[in-house]
C-alpha cells in the first residue's frame, strides 16, 4: 500500500516518520512516496529469526546482526530490511537510520503482497547505495538467492535450495547451514503464501 504525498501535498521525509501512529503497520519511503505494509506475520517472522540466529552465532566482534533498524541513503528514501549486518561502531553514530556504508549485508523475506518491493524496488536502491550483498529468501520456492554488488548493481552470486547446504564467506564465514532448518516449511503454509 502506498500513501504518494504527506497531507500537505509535500515529500514524506525520514523526519516525518516520527509523527506516524504506532499502530501495527510498517513504513517505509522511496523518492517521498510513503509505503505502507503490516508487520511480517508468523511464517516470515520464524524464516527471519532462525536466519538471525544462525548469523548471529558466527559473527565476529565489531559486526551487528539486527533488526527493526532502517537504512538510508538519502532523505528521500528509507526502507527496513528484515534484517541486516552492519558494522557495529555505525551504532555509535546514532541517528534514525544506518547510513548504506555501514552495511554489509541486508535479507530480504519475501511475501506475496511485498513481491515487487522486495524483488525489484529494494534490490535496485540498495545496489545503487552500494550495500554489498542481498540476500532475498523466498519461502515459497524454498529459495535463497545470493545477490553480489557489483558497479552500482546486483548480479546473482547463488541460488539456494532447500537440500543445499549455506556456506558464505561474506560479509563473514558463515560455517555451513542446512538450508532445509532455515525455510521449513510448515504443513498449513497460508492460502496467500
Amino acid at each position: 500500500m502506498t500513501s504518494p504525498a504527506r497531507p500537505d501535498g509535500g515529500a514524506w521525509t525520514l523526519d516525518d516518520l516520527q509523527d506516524l501512529p504506532e499502530d501495527g503497520q510498517d513504513y517505509e519511503i522511496f523518492d517521498g512516496s510513503l509505503l505502507v505494509s503490516p508487520h511480517a506475520d508468523v511464517f516470515r517472522g520464524a524464516i527471519t529469526n532462525r536466519l538471525r540466529r544462525l548469523l548471529d552465532r558466527q559473527a565476529p566482534p565489531g559486526l551487528l546482526v539486527g533488526q527493526g533498524i532502517g537504512v538510508s541513503a538519502k532523505r528521500s528514501s528509507y526502507f527496513v530490511p528484515d534484517l541486516f549486518v552492519a558494522r557495529e561502531d555505525a551504532l555509535d553514530r546514532g541517528g534514525p537510520a544506518l547510513a548504506p556504508a555501514d552495511v554489509l549485508l541486508v535479507v530480504e523475506v519475501v511475501s506475496p503482497g511485498n513481491a515487487g518491493r522486495d524483488l525489484v524496488l529494494k534490490r535496485h536502491e540498495y545496489g545503487v547505495a552500494g550495500i554489498p550483498r542481498y540476500w532475498l529468501v523466498e519461502p515459497r520456492m524454498q529459495t535463497l538467492t545470493v545477490l553480489e554488488q557489483v558497479g552500482g548493481a546486483y548480479r546473482e552470486a547463488a541460488v539456494l535450495t532447500v537440500t543445499d547446504v549455506l556456506r558464505s564467506d561474506e560479509p563473514f564465514p558463515t560455517g555451513a547451514a542446512r538450508r532445509r532448518h532455515l525455510l521449513s516449511v510448515p504443513r498449513n503454509l497460508p492460502p496467500a503464501w
